[in-house]
């Protein structure tokens, strides 16, 4: 390998390691990248994977991602990479190179310091009601001007302050 070479390599590296840990979005364009951001800490935490997260990973689809999001968003946890494969229909070693930035972790829904996120869009006026920070007057206007598609939509909707936005962040889903 010549000396212009090895220069032209360590630069692309850099600047592959570089965006690995300043952009938490960034899509792993191979597995030698996953493997780089495996080796800076980088993992996904399988059972709170957003689309965006596992779109990160080499080779997954858009269909795949919303999958594996939808599942793991309505309560059914993901204990191993083999019950990824049997999501996704695919031979387990198709999935293993991505085993290194994976994380399973498990977490305990009847906890009290659990956070249960409500559905916006279909949630009681009760349910509304016991998300701190959320009075009655909130919790009507809440439900009288559904749907929402997301948080901003419902802070414009509802002309929420950013503070009171920021605190409803976790309680709510759409």
């Amino acid at each position: 390998m010549s000396w212009f070479d090895w220069i032209a390599q360590t630069t692309q590296a850099q600047s592959a390691r570089s965006r690995i840990l300043n952009d938490p979005y960034y899509r792993f364009q191979s597995l030698a990248e996953l493997q780089l951001a495996a080796s800076l800490g980088i993992k996904i935490d399988v059972n709170r994977a957003s689309v965006d997260d596992w779109l990160r990973l080499p080779g997954l689809s858009i269909h795949q991602a919303r999958t594996l999001t939808e599942l793991t968003q309505s309560g059914v946890p993901l204990h191993a990479l083999e019950d990824i494969a049997a999501v996704l229909n695919l031979p387990l070693q198709r999935l293993q190179p991505l085993a290194p930035v994976l994380l399973f972790c498990y977490y305990d829904d009847t906890s009290l310091h659990t956070i249960q996120p409500v559905d916006a869009n279909t949630a009681a006026l009760e349910q509304l009601t016991r998300i701190p920070t959320v009075d009655l007057y909130l919790a009507r206007l809440i439900i009288q001007y559904r749907p929402y598609r997301n948080l901003p939509h419902l802070q414009r909707r509802l002309s929420l302050s950013s503070e009171l936005t920021a605190q409803l962040l976790h309680y709510l889903k759409f």
